[in-house]
């Protein structure tokens, strides 16, 4: 397996070696020894597993977890394909505001750590695309939070020709001064502390 750091710090993609024979394909999009090669540690503890189903030109989020408590995701498209985006929306981070992004698909076999405090969004390039998430925390509604995708500050990489479908929670969104502005979006500082924390493991 390979990987790339993102340009937002804490992120990273991973590409997996695929096997074909004459039965399909064989593929490993998660290995603890190269993420730990990434990362310096191994994944969080996994509290959730998340499956979504979109159709071409849905686009969901800019979404981020209230922090505390925070969480950190590992993302597969195992069907269609889609442009991954990572936002830094951590206050104090000196990546403020920086994005990238990475197309995942079932020919590429591709994956994208998210850390702690960062935004995440997806573009769907393809209907029946399916995107799968492990992530280090429950699903709590009152702590799911999100920024506008649409914001012209992040500009993010939605291609021109899509007839653009989001729910009526992204559309609303708040754009990231805004957000910043309440005094929604997570501390750089809280983020590393509770991501160390988290991976130390229980103690006592």
């Amino acid at each position: 397996m390979q990987y790339r750091r993102l340009a937002v710090e804490g992120a990273v993609e991973f590409t997996a070696r695929s096997f074909p024979d004459d039965r399909g394909l064989f593929v490993s999009p998660f290995q603890e020894a190269a993420f730990v090669e990434a990362l310096g540690h191994p994944l969080f503890p996994v509290a959730q597993t998340n499956h979504s189903v979109s159709r071409r030109g849905v686009v969901r989020g800019v979404h981020f977890t209230l922090t505390p408590p925070g969480v950190a995701k590992y993302v597969y498209c195992p069907r269609g394909r889609a442009i991954d985006i990572v936002v830094d929306l951590r206050v104090g981070s000196p990546g403020f505001g920086r994005w990238d992004a990475v197309t995942l698909g079932e020919d590429g076999f591709q994956a994208v750590y998210f850390p702690v405090g960062v935004g995440h969004a997806f573009i769907a390039l393809e209907d029946d695309t399916v995107m799968s998430y492990m992530i280090s925390g429950r699903y709590r509604a009152e702590h799911e939070l999100s920024v506008s995708p649409l914001d012209p500050r992040l500009a993010l990489p939605i291609p021109a020709d899509l007839e653009v479908t989001l729910s009526e929670r992204d559309r609303v969104a708040p754009t990231v001064a805004e957000a910043e502005a309440r005094g929604s979006l997570p501390d750089y500082r809280v983020c590393r502390e509770l991501e160390a924390a988290f991976l130390a493991g229980p103690t006592g």
